[in-house]
C-alpha cells in the first residue's frame, strides 16, 4: 500500500509517519507513506496557495490549481489511479470500518486543507470522498490525515504481528476493548482483578467479553444499541442473565468498580 499526503507542512507529517511501527513497516517496504509540499506546485514567485474568497468573508481559501498540480504529479509518479480523500469537518465521520475498507486500497491520496477551506471545484473534480475525524475544527488537515493514515496502515497485513493485534481492540467488532493490566500486581493500593491471575483461560475470556459489553454499554450506549447477545443455548441464556444481573448491580451501586464484574467461572 502507498499513501501520499498533500500538505503545507511535510516536515511535520514526515516526523510522525516515519517513526515507530509505521516507520519499521516502511523500511520493510510493506507500506509507503510520502508527503508532498503543495507550495511546490504554484505558478507564482511567492508560492502562494490561497486567495480571497468570492462573495466576501474573512480569511482565505486554498486555490484549486496548486492542489490539482500536486495531485497530478503524484498520480504520474505512482503510474496508477489513487483513491483521493479530503480531510474536512464537512466529511463523513471516519470509523474503524472505514479503516478496514481503505486498507484494501493500493494507492490513497490524503489532501490536507487549511485556511477557510478548499476551492470546491478541486473537491468536485478530484476528490473521491471527504472524511472527518470528529465534530470539531482544527487549524489544518495534517492531524486528521496522520490519524487516518495510521488507522489504515496498521491493518495492512505484515504491519503488526498478526490479526489478533487489532481484532480484539475497540471498535473492531462494534464494542469497546476490555481494560488491560500489567505489573506490578498492586499499584497505589489498586489490585489487578483476580480472574486475570487465575490461569483459567476460559474465565479470563469470559471476563474480557463481559467487560467489553459493560464498558460499551456504560460509555457508548449508541454503539451498544446495535449489539446482539445470543440467547439460544442454555449457556448463552446463562451468560445473558449474568450480564443483566451485573449491570443491575452496577446501576444500583452495589458494585462500584466495573472491573470486578464478570469474574465468575465459565
Amino acid at each position: 500500500m502507498r499513501i501520499d499526503i498533500l500538505t503545507l507542512f511535510p516536515d511535520a507529517v514526515d516526523a510522525m509517519m516515519h517513526e515507530s511501527i509505521l516507520g519499521r513497516a516502511q523500511k520493510k517496504e510493506i507500506i509507503t507513506i510520502r508527503s508532498h509540499q503543495i507550495r511546490d506546485y504554484t505558478t507564482n514567485r511567492q508560492n502562494q496557495v490561497d486567495d480571497y474568497p468570492y462573495g466576501g468573508g474573512r480569511g482565505a481559501v486554498m486555490q484549486a490549481d496548486p492542489l490539482f498540480r500536486c495531485r497530478e504529479a503524484v498520480l504520474e509518479e505512482i503510474g496508477a489511479p489513487a483513491h483521493t480523500i479530503f480531510l474536512s469537518p464537512c466529511g463523513k465521520t471516519f470509523t474503524q470500518e472505514d479503516a478496514r475498507r481503505l486498507s484494501r486500497e493500493e494507492n490513497i491520496i490524503l489532501v490536507c486543507g487549511h485556511y477557510e477551506g478548499v476551492d470546491q471545484r478541486f473537491i468536485d473534480e478530484c476528490v473521491d470522498e471527504e472524511l472527518s475525524i470528529g465534530d470539531f475544527v482544527l487549524t489544518g488537515g495534517e492531524i486528521p490525515a496522520m490519524a487516518v493514515a495510521d488507522a489504515i496502515c496498521r491493518l495492512v497485513p505484515g504491519v503488526l504481528g498478526g490479526e489478533e493485534c487489532f481484532t480484539d481492540e475497540s471498535h473492531w467488532a462494534g464494542l469497546l476493548e476490555y481494560p488491560q493490566y500489567s505489573r506490578p500486581e498492586v499499584w497505589h493500593d489498586r489490585s489487578v482483578p483476580k480472574v486475570l491471575l487465575s490461569g483459567n483461560h476460559g474465565a479470563v475470556d469470559r471476563w474480557r467479553k463481559k467487560q467489553s459489553l459493560h464498558r460499551t454499554r456504560l460509555r457508548r450506549p449508541d454503539l451498544y444499541e446495535s449489539v446482539v447477545i445470543p440467547k439460544k443455548t442454555r449457556a448463552e441464556k446463562k451468560f445473558a442473565a449474568e450480564l443483566e444481573a451485573e449491570w443491575e448491580a452496577l446501576q444500583n451501586g452495589s458494585v462500584t468498580d466495573p472491573a470486578q464484574l464478570g469474574a465468575g467461572e465459565p
